[in-house]
């Protein structure tokens, strides 16, 4: 009898099962993009704006002291852009901070994720432009090298660099043609660079700064890109001076 109770048993599962299966079957999916703007902020929750405000105020209290000015609104795209000339240019000023003298300098166009709008620049302005834990690198690249750097920057549709370079690319992201300071670039030569970190660990597809050699490479958090560009702020600030660039013929694609 218990042999026959549990075939029995054993039947009665086997017939139950497919009543326990569901009968959806994915036909499709769907994606769209929730824009948040101004529109959630008409009906305000209150508890959560009562939550949130003791850490808005610490927020606030810390990002939003003015370090500077923008003369312009400042922005960042491929193959060249205002921001990304001031940004270079910053870290070739920062150079004598460290003693050093660079001959140019490269900040890729992925670690800028904002703009500068014209008018005051705040702290938290700077943080949405840098946000990263990058700092400034100094190293020697040989002519050779440079020249490899350069042609990375080429397939890369452009990276920023500093005034007195001068890249022409063509459309398919090939190097035409290289000059710095109106110069051609020596292979024999050395020649000092100033970037992030990451960016000389061959990061974004540049890595003939893998090659580099006297690698200085502070790692203290002072060091970081976001500190830097506040402290060129606010020397223009008193100066009276607001921070500007123009795209002025760095980076040039050769249409044919």
């Amino acid at each position: 009898m218990k042999l026959k109770n549990l075939v029995f048993v054993a039947l009665a599962t086997l017939l139950l099962m497919p009543s326990c299966r569901s009968h959806y079957q994915l036909s499709s999916i769907e994606r769209e993009r929730i824009v948040i703007d101004s529109r959630y902020d008409a009906t305000p929750d209150a508890q959560a704006a009562a939550f949130l405000a003791p850490y808005k105020h610490q927020v606030d209290s810390f990002q939003k002291p003015v370090v500077g000015e923008a003369a312009k609104n400042l922005t960042v795209g491929r193959p060249e852009s205002t921001l990304s000339n001031l940004l270079c240019d910053i870290l070739v000023w920062a150079g004598k901070r460290y003693n050093e003298a660079p001959d140019f300098s490269v900040y890729n166009m992925g670690g800028i994720r904002a703009t500068f709008s014209k008018g005051n620049i705040t702290v938290g302005d700077v943080i949405d432009v840098a946000p990263f834990e990058n700092k400034i690198c100094f190293l020697s690249l040989t002519g050779e090298k440079v020249m490899e750097l350069f042609g990375q920057i080429a397939h890369r549709g452009g990276e920023g660099v500093s005034r007195g370079v001068e890249l022409v690319i063509s459309p398919d992201g090939k190097l035409l043609s290289a000059c710095l300071n109106g110069k051609e670039i020596d292979p024999k030569a050395s020649y000092r660079v100033a970037t992030l970190d990451f960016l000389a660990q061959g990061n974004d597809g540049l890595v003939a700064f893998k090659d580099g050699t006297n690698v200085v490479s502070p790692q203290e958090s002072e060091n970081n890109s976001r500190y830097i560009i506040m402290d060129y702020l606010r020397e223009l600030k008193k100066q009276g001076k607001a921070a500007d660039a123009d795209v002025e013929g760095r980076i040039v694609v050769a249409h044919q």
